[in-house]
């Protein structure tokens, strides 16, 4: 490892004390791993951002090793060690493996991908990375995406490897390129994006020809697939500081290709109707949903957060008073929502909850100082349905006034809102709303088998319970008969 001398800057010695705290933590692992590839031949050495993460005092159990050996030898080392071994990026070189191992009196298990000396570059026409295997360990580092992540540990010698100045950067909080930024961005446009990501991670900022590239080469980004790019905007959403990402994304015009509907809320202005700033204000919505959430980062919740008024763009109306409208935003936001998701390929679950969300997140306004009835309060709960607490988290954040007393009124109201929410819960099991009669019931009393009738019989029953609460069987079934002759 580096040495700290008189002259290294506070921060180097800080960063390289608690690489060493790290690095012997693992090195029971990593170091019985390097002996058995130094005995079969070939070199083993700590990598990326693993080194990085060691340097900066968080080094969790996921290893990145890079090695001289091929993937065939690397099996071939690995499989008699690892508790598990997984091939499915030999393609690219790598091979996965779990590993438990003994740290201190603890027993702890370790994800370990050992990679091959490589480079890989795209054409202007493929989708796929060309993956090509090096034969030193500095050839791999200089194709790495940026300096703090080029930086490599060889073991079981623990020598520190960083010939791009990466331990430097790292302390200034920078992000370069080990070599050109335009050479890297073309080799795998996806790292344009890693730069937001790593940015909003890390809270680090971007070098200027950095970012000068990626507004140059921005286009490029359309020939990375859909799932690279949505599981590297997921990455950058899920971080500590997904705004200083998305803002670096839409200031060097990537966002125009990958997710154009954020761009399109820096809504022009004009100098008769004044309406707040939505792209910042939907920007602050995310930031108060993650200030509410409980159990770690929530994608879906923030992913509504960002997305909740991409709507408004499209339903801005001009009113003859001055004011601007956005006239059932939240449908149009909703639709628009599913289209740009499904592009990006997320999952139809999360598709579905999270435009659900953006349809659902001005149903809370009609509820006014609290004159909803209890009916209007059941029909909340189940619109919401298992997304209600997030529904909750997201009303909560879209308010973003400066005026104290209309966001305080409004907090109040919305406490009103969840306290009635409890009390009707507890009294009548809202979370399972259902019919008091179910299909079969209303197949007996109706005299009738399965078919359509019987889906139309239980939507009125369920309307009914919605209305009215929980009601007696007798008075089930006599609304059932009346409603069924009315058929006739």
């Amino acid at each position: 490892m580096p040495n700290a001398n008189e002259d290294s800057p506070t921060a180097l010695s800080q960063v390289q004390r608690r690489a060493v705290s790290e690095l012997l933590r693992v090195s029971p692992v990593a170091d019985d791993l390097a002996r058995r590839f130094q005995d079969a031949g070939f070199r083993l050495a700590l990598v990326g951002g693993s080194v990085r993460d060691a340097l900066l005092g968080r080094l969790g159990n996921d290893l990145d090793f890079t090695t001289d050996a091929r993937p065939e030898d690397v099996l071939k080392i690995i499989r008699p060690w690892a508790d598990s071994v997984w091939d499915v990026g030999i393609a690219f070189g790598t091979v996965g493996a779990q590993k438990d191992g003994r740290v201190g009196d603890d027993v702890q298990r370790f994800q370990i991908e050992v990679t091959t000396y490589r480079s890989e570059a795209y054409d202007r026409t493929s989708r796929k990375p060309e993956v090509s295997y090096g034969d030193s360990i500095e050839d791999d580092l200089v194709r790495r995406d940026f300096t703090v992540n080029a930086m490599a540990v060889a073991l079981p010698e623990k020598e520190f490897i960083d010939p791009h100045g990466g331990l430097e950067d790292l302390a200034a909080r920078i992000l370069r390129t080990p070599g050109t930024p335009e050479e890297s961005f073309s080799d795998d446009p996806l790292r344009m994006m890693r730069a937001a990501r790593f940015a909003a991670q890390l809270d680090f900022e971007v070098a200027p020809d950095v970012v000068e590239a990626m507004t140059a080469m921005a286009e490029r980004i359309g020939i990375v697939s859909a799932e690279r790019v949505r599981d590297e905007l997921n990455k950058l959403l899920l971080s500590a500081h997904p705004r200083k990402g998305l803002g670096l994304l839409v200031d060097t015009g990537l966002a125009a290709y990958v997710l154009p509907e954020l761009p399109a809320l820096r809504l022009e202005s004009d100098e008769h109707h004044r309406h707040k700033d939505v792209y910042e204000h939907s920007l602050t919505v995310l930031d108060q949903a993650i200030d509410l959430e409980q159990d770690g980062p929530d994608l879906v919740l923030r992913l509504a957060a960002l997305l909740h008024d991409i709507g408004k763009p499209r339903t801005r109306r001009f009113e003859g008073d001055g004011r601007v409208s956005f006239h059932h935003h939240e449908v149009v936001g909703a639709k628009m929502t599913k289209k740009r998701m499904t592009a990006l390929k997320y999952s139809n679950d999360m598709v579905k909850d999270v435009s659900r969300l953006v349809e659902l997140h001005l149903r809370f306004h009609g509820y006014g100082t609290g004159e909803w009835t209890d009916s209007a309060v059941r029909r909340y709960v189940r619109d919401g349905g298992p997304l209600l607490d997030r529904l909750h988290k997201l009303t909560r954040s879209d308010c973003t006034t400066r005026n104290k007393r209309k966001a305080t009124a409004l907090s109040r109201a919305y406490d009103g809102l969840e306290e009635r929410i409890a009390q009707l819960q507890e009294q009548e099991e809202l979370d399972a709303i259902r019919p008091d009669l179910d299909g079969n019931e209303i197949q007996k009393i109706l005299g009738i088998g399965p078919g359509p009738v019987i889906g139309k019989a239980y939507a009125f029953l369920l309307d009914l319970r919605l209305e009215n609460g929980p009601m007696e069987h007798d008075a089930a079934v006599a609304a059932l008969k009346e409603w069924w002759a009315a058929q006739s």
